[in-house]
């Protein structure tokens, strides 16, 4: 009999929950579409689970066009009237605006920054951080990088961009290695 993988508690016992963890969480990514669509997941998420979202992932991409980022930047008040209506999403109305408004602030980054990835791996200096910690209780919620991530993209525009969305943005997007030392992963 195989002995059970050691990895980060919060995986659980969700087997959606266990392949997302084990296959893209801390993974460096460094695609402005997938970038996006994570930022819009992870901005959705307050106030709730990243299982809940995990969950509803696939009615999202169905949704936003597969978070094509000209695409949703050119929603109107249309496309907001029919994504409150769609059961596939978290259907708030302030993190649905909010998608939009990030679709254009993207833009806007891209156009400045040459893309939405040379901006977001600037708050760690393009590497991963790898730390080290031992339990969840360890990790923080938020840290300095957290939180001039978010003053940054408030600042054109972004929205559900707090410091706390955005260590976990930059946890799952790989821009900091938060596997606990005995995850398997961690390495």
């Amino acid at each position: 009999m195989q002995e059970p993988l050691n990895r980060c508690e919060w995986a659980g016992d969700d087997p959606l929950m266990q392949s997302y963890h084990d296959e893209e969480w801390g993974v460096p990514l460094h695609d402005d579409r997938a970038l996006f669509e994570l930022l819009i997941l992870e901005g959705a998420q307050a106030g709730l689970s990243w299982r809940t979202v995990l969950h509803r992932r696939e009615g999202y991409r169905a949704a936003f066009d597969g978070f094509d980022i000209s695409t949703v930047a050119a929603y109107d008040d249309t496309d907001q009237t029919r994504l409150r209506a769609d059961a596939r999403i978290i259907r708030n109305r302030a993190k649905i605006n909010a998608a939009i408004a990030n679709a254009r602030a993207t833009l806007k980054i891209q156009a400045e920054h040459g893309s939405l990835d040379t901006f977001i791996w600037s708050f760690v200096g393009g590497q991963p951080r790898r730390n080290a910690f031992r339990t969840l209780a360890d990790i923080p919620a938020q840290t300095d990088e957290s939180r001039a991530m978010s003053k940054a993209l408030r600042s054109n525009g972004f929205g559900f961009v707090g410091p706390t969305i955005c260590y976990a943005f930059m946890q799952s997007a790989g821009l900091v290695n938060d596997h606990i030392t005995t995850c398997f992963r961690y390495r």
